[in-house]
């Protein structure tokens, strides 16, 4: 089992109303939540270990992962509420009003987590859950717990504004990194992570240098391209398609790589360090083909195995 550690939130999406003004309307969402909703659409053997609030909300959230296949016998359920993202669309890209103090997701603790049996292979962790205190810190904490002989996966997904500690985050951040064996980042993140006037070539040398086995550098309408330790590197464009918005977009690419990898035998630390460029190639092309039908239309909507079989239609 892959278990997606991290946030599951409420998006509010405006939406017209006959009355006048826009009303906004509760979509479940988050980006660790997005990966795990895909990778239980795309047939992968998936959970999701988070805090839920015992609210509407939290009962939206828990219903949403069980119609996508994922298993919830992770949650850490509280009455604490749910965390609210305000959502505004502009040109089909987001910007977020978030509404998280002492909410359900954010406030569990390193006795809150549940032990892992050996049928979790896997660890996915990303998103605000990793800068937002305390929850961040016990995500850190259940890395270092179980990260032996697991497949560890991190997308840190950088928002400088949820960031109140600089030193903290990048401390807690650099731990977390360095116990990885996939990092994906965009050129943003990795220019945060290691803002020196270096090449982005060589800021992932530095990255691979700390520990993963492989670094995928996400470029936008680029493409992605991989690099592994022993200094191979490959390239996979982004698929053309009608962007609708981009919600979910990097959340959907994070789950084909890993639903392929699982898929091809490779989402284990061995396997990882022997991680061909064919291998990762075939992952990063599907990781493409998965984030491009997200795109294609509203709200972060990740495609089904069945989808994905049929092709472009």
């Amino acid at each position: 089992m892959i278990l997606c550690c991290g946030e599951a939130l409420i998006d509010m999406i405006p939406t017209p109303t006959n009355a006048g003004p826009d009303g906004f309307v509760p979509h479940a969402g988050g980006a660790v939540f997005n990966t795990a909703i895909a990778l239980g659409r795309l047939g992968a053997q998936v959970g999701m270990l988070s805090g839920l609030s015992s609210d509407r909300f939290g009962q939206q959230l828990v219903n949403g992962l069980k119609e996508s296949h994922v298993d919830v016998s992770h949650l850490i359920v509280s009455d604490r509420p749910t965390t609210l993202a305000f959502v505004r669309l502009i040109g089909g890209h987001a910007t977020y009003d978030f509404y998280d103090e002492n909410s359900a997701g954010r406030m569990i603790t390193a006795d809150d987590l549940p032990a892992l049996s050996d049928e979790v292979s896997a660890l996915y962790f990303g998103g605000i859950s990793l800068a937002c205190e305390p929850g961040a810190d016990t995500y850190a904490a259940l890395l270092a717990r179980n990260a032996d002989g697991r497949g560890v996966m991190i997308d840190p997904n950088i928002r400088p504004g949820f960031i109140k500690d600089i030193a903290r985050y990048r401390a807690r951040l650099d731990h977390m990194l360095a116990l990885a064996d996939i990092v994906k980042v965009s050129d943003e993140d990795l220019n945060w992570i290691n803002p020196a006037p270096l090449a982005l070539r060589d800021k992932v040398a530095d990255l691979l240098n700390n520990g993963p086995s492989v670094v995928i550098l996400t470029r936008g309408s680029e493409g992605a391209t991989g690099y592994l330790a022993d200094g191979a590197e490959v390239q996979v464009p982004a698929l053309k398609t009608e962007v609708v918005d981009t919600v979910g977009a990097g959340d959907t690419f994070n789950a084909g790589v890993l639903a392929k990898m699982s898929e091809l035998g490779q989402l284990h630390k061995d396997a990882l360090r022997r991680i061909t460029p064919e291998v990762l190639a075939e992952a990063l092309a599907y990781g493409a083909q998965v984030a491009a039908v997200t795109v294609s239309r509203a709200g972060a909507n990740p495609p089904w195995i069945e989808e994905m079989r049929q092709g472009p239609q």
